[in-house]
């Protein structure tokens, strides 16, 4: 059970403003993460038709790992991407002889705790599943990955640490997502790649019409059914994208914390959009 707080993390009147400038939205955004850390995956499952995961492993394709790479994935929730990033990590192992990753190699961190047991859970499934152990071979490794607990404006690395450091859907849920990209670009070695995943609006009038129909009027109603949520996390999720930067804007913050102008690449239509840009020297 998760210890979701009693009355709303975002209340309508709150949310008639832009959530982006308010002082206590670090605060609401944990709470509101707590109270729907259960049934998070599901909802993402059902409101991505099932893409979302395919976005994750576009995502990890687009940042080109080489051998030995560090990954850093933040705002990792359930896990999804870091885990991604630690399978494909192994893949090259087996099939390019690369060398076999340690759980250290890829780390999950996570403003929400309540996220982290979910995302350990997946890890553990994993670990059995690709390293079982045996009685006279007991599995040494807990996991494909690691996972913490701490912000993203405040990393817990040393500087040049990390040759990936990847954010999905987190980036505007982030109180200063300039302050944060500071802090990736930090802890990426020079040549290391910031890939990130957000949610954009599309270009076509038409598709973005359909969009917003879904975002703003459909799945608030059923994502909020299905995880009995009365945080108002689903009302805070299309409220949010709409008073986001643009694709513009997120690319400037590549450039202002030292980092080349990101490519773009669009996924379904537009919806998303999946940023990658390197440190320079």
């Amino acid at each position: 059970m998760n210890d979701a707080p009693d009355k709303p993390a975002w209340s309508p009147d709150e949310l008639s403003d832009n959530p982006h400038q308010r002082a206590d939205k670090a605060r609401k955004v944990r709470d509101m993460f707590t109270a729907i850390a259960d049934s998070y995956d599901l909802n993402n499952r059902v409101h991505s038709f099932g893409r979302d995961q395919a976005w994750r492993r576009k995502a990890v394709k687009l940042a080109a790992l080489r051998p030995g790479d560090r990954v850093l994935d933040v705002a990792c929730g359930t896990g999804d991407l870091a885990l991604l990033f630690a399978l494909r990590l192994g893949l090259h192992a087996i099939e390019d002889g690369w060398p076999t990753p340690s759980p250290s190699q890829v780390i999950g961190l996570d403003f929400t705790f309540p996220m982290l047991p979910i995302a350990e859970q997946k890890n553990s499934v994993i670990a059995e599943q690709t390293h079982p152990g045996n009685e006279e071979e007991p599995r040494l490794w807990p996991g494909v990955a690691r996972f913490l607990n701490g912000d993203a404006m405040s990393l817990p690395f040393a500087d040049q640490t990390f040759d990936v450091v990847s954010i999905a859907f987190g980036l505007r849920n982030v109180a200063d997502p300039a302050a944060a990209v500071r802090e990736f670009s930090r802890v990426l070695r020079p040549g290391g790649r910031l890939v990130i995943l957000e949610f954009s609006e599309p270009g076509n009038p038409l598709v973005r019409w359909g969009s917003k129909v879904w975002t703003d009027h459909i799945m608030p109603q059923t994502a909020t059914w299905i995880a009995r949520d009365r945080s108002g996390a689903y009302r805070y999720l299309p409220r949010s994208v709409a008073t986001f930067m643009d694709r513009a804007g997120v690319a400037s913050l590549f450039e202002k914390a030292g980092l080349n102008r990101p490519t773009m690449n669009s996924v379904n239509f537009g919806v998303a959009t999946i940023y990658v840009g390197s440190r320079l020297d």
